[in-house]
């Protein structure tokens, strides 16, 4: 069976789709995890800032592939498509919660005290004074973390799950036309990321206006 252009680049379109889906997943449910493991290391009870801390550690220092291949090792028969996602999940949670954590230790001490002094709590010193200023700098690290995380999609491909790069060395082995497929493919990942760094930049510069 013969491949035409068409044929390779709707092929790379349809399993763009998931690479886009699996991006998007771990990065919202790694979101709300990593924002909760964010409160845990702010917290002030000590054994809540260190499990939250060990988790992080273990998770930013553990490859994604020993995830993916851990579950089924601790009898836990998983599809390709959960495995990918709960790996991402879990990555994703551990480092968007340090680099917000970062963020929120870059507003100057001064700040705390002056909430203080308004006699808020301390969420309320969170919501109302510290975490709109760290917004501001927490969006370029953020959409950076995103743009990885979308390329790291492709470590799911040795588990079999149907992304980009899986996708991309399918049809490679089917038609050997290695430079169309594989140039398309770089073409669908420049696609892909270069909006996010652009809407970064836009936003980050938007936000550093209204603060002006």
């Amino acid at each position: 069976m013969e491949f035409t252009l068409w044929d390779i680049l709707r092929n790379l379109l349809l399993a763009a789709r998931w690479t886009v889906v699996l991006s998007l997943a771990g990065f919202l449910c790694g979101g709300l995890a990593g924002g909760l493991l964010l409160a845990l290391r702010l917290a002030k009870a000590k054994p809540l800032r260190i499990g939250a801390k060990l988790y992080i550690e273990v998770f930013q220092g553990t490859p994604l592939f020993l995830v993916f291949f851990g579950l089924p090792l601790l009898g836990f028969d998983v599809q390709p498509w959960l495995a990918a996602g709960v790996g991402l999940t879990l990555a994703a949670s551990a480092y968007l919660a340090e680099i917000w954590r970062g963020c929120v230790e870059a507003i100057p001490l001064g700040q705390w005290d002056a909430a203080a002094s308004l006699g808020l709590h301390p969420l309320q010193k969170l919501r109302f004074v510290i975490l709109p200023q760290a917004l501001r700098i927490a969006v370029a690290p953020t959409v950076g973390f995103l743009v990885q995380l979308v390329k790291s999609t492709a470590l799911t491909s040795i588990i079999g799950f149907r992304e980009l790069v899986q996708t991309a060395n399918v049809i490679n082995n089917a038609t050997f036309a290695s430079f169309t497929v594989y140039s398309m493919l770089a073409v669908i990942y420049f696609v892909l990321c270069y909006p996010l760094t652009a809407a970064s930049r836009l936003l980050e510069r938007r936000l550093r206006l209204s603060s002006q």
